[in-house]
């Protein structure tokens, strides 16, 4: 398999980050940047979202319920599509009656705003079980069966070859993703990050090698600009992404990127990216976006301390040179980049030990 099929190629994000999650005003928000850019998708999908996760068995209560419609309304008139990733923690240890119960009175839930994509996630879960594959699809077909979604993405407990998955979440059963391949619905997308959990690049060889086990091309959850994970939480992630996108258009069904917790501040990469899927592709990408996207003294400012906040991060940082930072954007204060760069100067994201990865 080696080009990718019909199906619109999927590019969009993913909030789908450890930490502090977006305000719903920032994901309201998001929808005018996406179509404004050429994206296509937002997926709603916070790991601090309990409620499809560990507590996925719990209602929703309506206050929740209104806002997820809301949203879901804001970006069907705009025409994106928008998606929820739905997490049923270790279901497959007892998927019983009473199980599948929860899980109907949970998707007629989510039913009600009207998603056009569902996530079915079973990342950041134990994974050695026989026969996972099967009791994963069993679970998917169940979902699929009662949820009214147009689309539907499949993530499975070994979304990457990454070592470090196995580590902290057990030994992958022997031909789990070719049993993935082989039993999933194959209209149904799957997730993958690609070689690693973050990774840099994505070969044609690889790409290739997981399409031939998957029985469909990967669609890409790009663990960048994100910076939950530890050591990863004292860095703002602004430079451009790498330009992938003739590869990726080919080889996968789509490129879904996972942000940062600084929602207005991951805006900058993402318009690289957008810019690079519309052949753009210049070594003054971030200056572009700052200059777009920021007023003038605002987009100066970002993009002279851009590489300090990429590469140095806080705990690199002297407290006078905080101090001063702090100072530079409090003139601009108003503006949400520059609220998030001075919380994260101020030491307001706090890393989320849930986050393994």
């Amino acid at each position: 398999m080696s080009l990718r099929n019909e199906a619109p190629f999927r590019l969009g994000v993913v909030e789908g980050f450890f930490g502090t999650e977006w305000s719903w005003q920032a994901r309201h928000d998001y929808a005018d940047f996406l179509v404004q850019h050429g994206f296509n998708t937002y997926l709603y999908a916070p790991k601090a979202e309990a409620l499809l996760r560990k507590a996925w068995h719990e209602p929703f209560p309506q206050e929740k319920l209104d806002k997820l419609n809301s949203l879901a309304e804001y970006y069907h008139a705009r025409q994106l599509d928008f998606g929820v990733g739905l997490s049923p923690f270790e279901v497959y240890r007892n998927f019983d009656t009473s199980s599948r119960d929860l899980l109907a009175g949970k998707l007629e839930q989510i039913n009600s705003f009207n998603p056009s994509v569902l996530c079915i996630l079973f990342d950041d879960m134990q994974g050695n079980f026989p026969e996972l594959a099967r009791q994963q699809v069993e679970i998917t077909e169940f979902i699929t069966e009662k949820c009214t979604a147009d689309n539907f993405i499949f993530c499975p407990t070994y979304y990457s070859d990454d070592p470090k998955l196995v580590e902290h979440f057990g030994d992958k059963p022997e031909n789990y993703l070719e049993d993935i391949g082989k039993y999933l619905d194959p209209a149904i997308d799957i997730f993958w990050t690609g070689p690693e959990v973050f990774s840099a690049l994505y070969s044609v060889e690889h790409l290739q090698s997981v399409a031939e086990k998957l029985k469909r091309l990967p669609l890409i959850w790009d663990n960048y600009p994100v910076n939950d994970a530890e050591r990863m939480t004292d860095f703002l992630h602004l430079a451009p992404f790498p330009d992938q996108n003739e590869v990726l258009q080919k080889y996968s069904a789509g490129h879904l990127a996972n942000p940062m917790n600084q929602a207005y501040l991951s805006q900058l990469p993402l318009f690289t990216l957008s810019s690079q899927y519309q052949g753009i592709a210049n070594d003054n990408l971030l200056s572009q976006a700052c200059q777009t996207l920021c007023p003038p003294g605002l987009a100066e400012c970002i993009v002279q301390d851009a590489g300090l906040f990429q590469t140095q991060g806080l705990s690199g940082i002297t407290s006078e040179t905080k101090a001063k930072l702090k100072d530079r954007y409090k003139v601009y204060a108003n503006h949400p980049m520059a609220k998030e760069i001075i919380d994260w100067l101020d030491g307001n994201y706090a890393f989320d030990p849930n986050c393994l990865t």
